[in-house]
């Protein structure tokens, strides 16, 4: 028994030599010439009729262990008469797998169980392969591989003759000694085997993955059906586009401030994979705020934010004015920030498997730990078939534990959502200590399928637990299942932010560069006012927020929650204004309304109010100041944020924007880059060059 397990575990770290290329492609072409004059012999004694029937498979004996997901797949193709030929070529497979190191990344035939050498022969009472037979290639993600096989409905031959297998085959595994029976592998010999198992094409050094996939479709297995796409189940937060507002009808204007940046990334993400993004991803005050501006900063002791309003006329429409209001929050000095108590809550469920998910996330971790304090503390909180704590609170300056901890994290199983973010909350409790800040950061491509998955759900027992002091921040990564609508409502809920991470460049820019304003909250409830002076403006409309509006009794009410600003961050909002008896209004005045009343020059274009509370308080305070009505030059900051709303609205919903295109947007913004430190401006001009192509093709 000691001695065969040697002698296996030999043969997983043996590495085959490199075989030779002639003899290869003589093996390949023998097989090839083999295969095609065993399918016609199985078409031939189909249709002789034999009276000999395929031994039915329930009647071997089970084993447990290495192959047993082979065997069960065997066991289906041969209940099958048309597809028993399939399956004793698929038992060659077998036996070639054993030896063979680069076959075990091979998804349609890799599991966890073993035959004996008896079995690894193709049987003589095999089925006849129908003409018919369809077998897909296996699907690159692994939620398709279990339809990889189809099968055409026909009647069973009565008859079954045996397919050889190729000869280069035959020649490899001929040789070979039997397989250990599987409940004889000791589960170290097990885990073992599969540790060394190759887990790429890379690792496959005779070629084999080569064969199966290279090798062309003859007869019976002609027309192989193709895997179908994995379906694009991507769902998106957002809300029909502001429309045009009478201020004689409605002078007030009511939103929450949004800090979030995931709309600018995934529209970069779409642009730059080839395709243009849907209208509902586009959401154009997150595209605004993921620049930078050069906003005036608060002084101290005053409010934690500074207001800064500016007018110009518009770049699509010189009969209308923008109106910006900008918001620069303080940066307090690193020394001077509380300590943190974070709480990574990751999603290592089966959609996370792919490298721009999991594995990203682990990497952009890595990044953000750089930036810790000594005295700051991490937990690692893993959700997939069900929740578990990784990694218990740990000192960040005991950064190689951590790091461990991340780099022992692999992606499998379902989406326990619900229970992730109740571990999570539970871990954030226990942290808790005076003077530090606690904050979840929930990393996921938000598939939540498993407990509490619909977003008012969530969001319920999120705005519950915010109560609780511990904010939560959400990270999304990878497309074709990503949820933004769930993230957006987790976060928007749990007094935090949302950011879309798709490369290493965005992880530096959200966990690195503004990791202060990501993390530490200076003001929570941020609500802006806004009320337009019909004398001198008729029709407005807020560009972006849709999501964010609210009612205009939600401003004094302090109940209402609202968005936060986070340490050094920044808000931009746009108004087109229309002044009173511009041509370029929209709506006709009211033949029995009352019409402004007024003499000599106009004092305000409007009145600005702002309400925010300091963290952790429940009672807010008010800013106002007037907002004047002569309109001025546009500095770079505002041409460069004024080319990105009118980008968003060329992605969504362009009405507004008149004979004005995309060689409009591309030049303002070109001519407003300034100094642009990061690049992050000559990289949206680079992105608005190729959506222009996107859309004219």
């Amino acid at each position: 028994m000691t001695d065969d397990l040697d002698d296996l575990r030999k043969a997983l770290r043996a590495v085959a030599p490199a075989p030779d290329p002639a003899a290869k492609a003589a093996a390949l072409a023998r097989a090839m010439e083999a295969f095609d004059a065993n399918a016609a012999q199985a078409r031939e004694a189909a249709r002789q009729e034999s009276a000999d029937q395929p031994r039915p498979t329930s009647d071997r004996p089970r084993r447990a262990g290495f192959l047993t997901g082979v065997r069960k797949m065997l066991s289906k193709l041969t209940s099958r008469p048309m597809l028993a030929a399939t399956a004793s070529v698929a038992a060659i497979c077998v036996g070639v797998v054993i030896t063979q190191p680069g076959i075990w990344q091979r998804p349609d035939i890799a599991d966890t169980g073993r035959k004996p050498a008896a079995e690894q022969a193709p049987s003589s009472q095999s089925a006849a392969v129908a003409a018919d037979t369809q077998i897909a290639p296996p699907p690159a993600d692994d939620r398709a591989r279990q339809t990889a096989v189809t099968t055409a409905e026909a009647p069973a031959p009565e008859a079954d003759a045996p397919l050889a297998a190729p000869p280069a085959l035959i020649d490899q595994v001929a040789d070979e000694p039997a397989v250990v029976a599987e409940e004889e592998m000791s589960g170290d010999a097990q885990a073992e085997g599969l540790a060394r198992m190759p887990k790429s094409a890379e690792a496959d050094p005779n070629g084999m993955t080569a064969y199966f996939e290279a090798a062309p479709a003859s007869n019976a297995l002609s027309d192989a059906a193709a895997p179908s796409p994995e379906p694009n189940t991507e769902t998106f937060s957002n809300d029909t586009p502001n429309p045009v507002k009478i201020v004689a009808e409605e002078p007030v204007s009511t939103f929450s401030t949004d800090v979030d940046t995931a709309s600018w990334s995934v529209v970069r993400s779409s642009v730059m994979n080839g395709y243009l993004p849907p209208a509902e991803a586009v959401r154009i005050e997150e595209m605004v705020n993921y620049f930078p501006y050069s906003y005036p900063a608060p002084e101290a002791g005053g409010a934690p934010f500074l207001t800064e309003v500016s007018l110009f006329q518009t770049p699509w429409n010189k009969d209308t004015q923008l109106l910006r209001i900008g918001l620069q929050g303080r940066l307090p000095a690193i020394e001077e920030r509380p300590a943190l108590d974070l709480v990574f809550l990751i999603d290592t469920s089966g959609s996370m498997e792919d490298a721009n998910k999991l594995p990203l996330l682990i990497q952009s971790f890595r990044l953000m730990l750089g930036q810790l304090r000594p005295e700051d503390r991490v937990a690692i909180v893993t959700y997939a078939g069900s929740a578990g704590l990784v990694l218990e609170p740990t000192e960040a300056k005991d950064r190689a534990k951590i790091e461990a901890a991340l780099g022992r994290l692999g992606a499998g199983g379902s989406t326990a959502g619900a229970e992730g973010l109740e571990l999570a909350y539970q871990t954030a409790e226990s942290m808790k200590g005076e003077g530090r800040i606690g904050r979840i950061l929930l990393a996921t491509d938000g598939d939540f399928n498993v407990g509490v998955s619909d977003p008012e759900g969530l969001e319920s027992y999120v705005a519950r637990k915010r109560e609780s002091g511990t904010y939560l921040s959400v990270l999304g990564f990878g497309r074709g299942n990503l949820d933004d609508a769930t993230m957006q409502s987790l976060a928007q809920n749990g007094n935090g932010t949302a950011a879309y991470i798709d490369t290493l460049a965005e992880a530096q820019k959200v966990l690195v560069d503004q990791l202060t304003g990501a993390l530490f909250p200076i003001a929570d409830d941020v609500k802006v006012q806004v009320e337009f002076n019909p004398a001198a403006v008729a029709e407005y409309r807020l560009i972006g927020y849709e999501t964010r509006a609210l009612a205009r009794e939600d401003f004094n009410n302090d109940k209402v929650d609202a968005g936060e600003i986070g340490a050094g961050l920044q808000v931009t909002a746009f108004y087109e204004v229309t002044p009173v008896g511009s041509p370029a209004r929209l709506s006709d005045p009211l033949r029995y309304g009352a019409q402004p009343d007024f003499e000599g020059d106009i004092a305000e274009l409007g009145f600005l109010k702002l309400r925010y509370k300091d963290p952790g308080e429940t009672l807010s305070k008010l800013i106002e100041q007037p907002i004047p009505p002569i309109p001025g030059e546009a500095d770079e900051d505002a041409r460069f944020a004024a080319a990105i709303a009118g980008m968003g609205q060329l992605l969504s919903e362009p009405k507004y924007l008149g004979g004005w295109g995309w060689d409009d947007a591309i030049a303002l913004a070109n001519g407003a880059k300034g100094a642009d430190p990061y690049g992050y401006r000559a990289g949206a001009v680079q992105i608005m060059r190729l959506a222009q192509s996107l859309r004219g093709n």
